[in-house]
């Protein structure tokens, strides 16, 4: 996919962690002729430039938006970015901590959400907006207060699981999740959080292996409607 000078656009990945990629998003991207970037944000880097980037795209975190004593001083960065990002029009696909950063820097809050969700979950999206219907992985404690102009397009009983403002789209679930991506944050720290909230790590790890094929259908079907709302 290209745009008016001949060149692929570009699609720039945020992550806060060294064992996080974007997985079967950024597969799907590629399929749709992106070049796919990443750039690990943290104290002390630049923030990165967004002149050539097409789509901003910004990963999961072990923390909460609102945990700023945990987050570090990186978390200002990114919220100007995102804010960069929507002055530009250039589209944001947040993805769980992104989407709480997403919906914070543009006037929501978020708050922890009343139970955590863990693992494949069932709900029902919107396919009309985009999002096919679940199961989707999750793996968080948080739940989005979203802005004033923003719509709600998917919603299960804990939280909102999808929202839309101007051209960004917000999920609160993981569609970026492989087996090999839960392997590396199994043994990164995340098994220790996963037995807290009564998940086995061997299970969460067999049911993803079993389930990436048809989750790869399912991401390929809500990237491709992101890209092509935004671009065709």
């Amino acid at each position: 996919m290209t745009d008016g000078r001949d060149r692929p656009r570009r699609a720039l990945f945020l992550r806060h962690h060294i064992e996080d990629d974007p997985g079967l998003v950024g597969d799907a991207l590629f399929g749709l002729g992106f070049v796919v970037d990443l750039c690990m944000i943290e104290d002390g880097s630049p923030a990165p430039d967004l002149d050539g980037v097409d789509l901003l795209a910004v990963l999961g975190s072990k923390w909460s938006v609102y945990d700023h004593d945990a987050v570090g001083g990186w978390i200002a960065t990114e919220l100007d970015l995102i804010r960069e990002a929507d002055r530009r029009s250039i589209p944001v696909l947040g993805i769980c901590f992104g989407a709480q950063a997403l919906c914070t820097a543009l006037g929501g809050t978020v708050e922890p959400a009343p139970v955590g969700e863990i693992g494949w979950v069932e709900f029902e999206g919107d396919p009309d907006a985009g999002i096919p219907p679940g199961p989707w992985f999750e793996f968080h404690g948080d739940h989005c207060l979203v802005p004033e102009g923003a719509t709600v397009v998917a919603r299960n009983e804990v939280c909102v699981q999808a929202f839309t403002i101007g051209p960004h789209l917000g999920v609160q679930f993981h569609p970026e999740i492989d087996a090999a991506q839960l392997s590396r944050w199994l043994a990164h720290g995340d098994g220790d959080a996963a037995r807290a909230m009564g998940a086995a790590p061997a299970d969460l790890l067999r049911e993803t292996t079993q389930r990436e094929s048809e989750a790869a259908v399912r991401v390929a079907a809500l990237v491709g409607s992101f890209v092509a709302r935004r671009y065709d």
